[in-house]
């Protein structure tokens, strides 16, 4: 059984344009899908101020969501955790580089 290749320096392509989990359910699955928060909420099991949060981003989608969304969009679960993964990893870049020590 071969599992995923992760490497200490593994990367999402940068071409990529950073996106936020919220808006890529928002556009990619719910749009297309017909669906809204509450309707997601009723076939997921997700509360639908969670759904509306995701994709206001201000909350981010956790594992027991992510497993949820996999089951209704035919995704993994990975898949939306490395969407968050990402996401959070590139916006805390900048905080992280104004607080780099000096190296002699």
């Amino acid at each position: 059984m071969e599992l995923i290749q992760l490497t200490p320096h593994s990367e999402v392509d940068p071409s990529q344009p950073l996106r936020a989990p919220g808006d890529i359910l928002l556009h990619a699955y719910l749009i297309p899908s017909a669906l809204n928060p509450a309707q997601l909420a009723c076939r997921s099991g997700i509360p639908a101020d969670h759904i509306k949060a995701f994709i206001a981003d201000t909350h981010p989608i956790t594992p027991k969501t992510a497993l949820r969304l996999s089951l209704i969009f035919d995704t993994t679960a990975f898949y939306w955790l490395a969407l968050q993964a990402r996401y959070d990893l590139e916006r805390a870049k900048p905080v992280v580089r104004a607080y780099r020590p000096l190296v002699d």
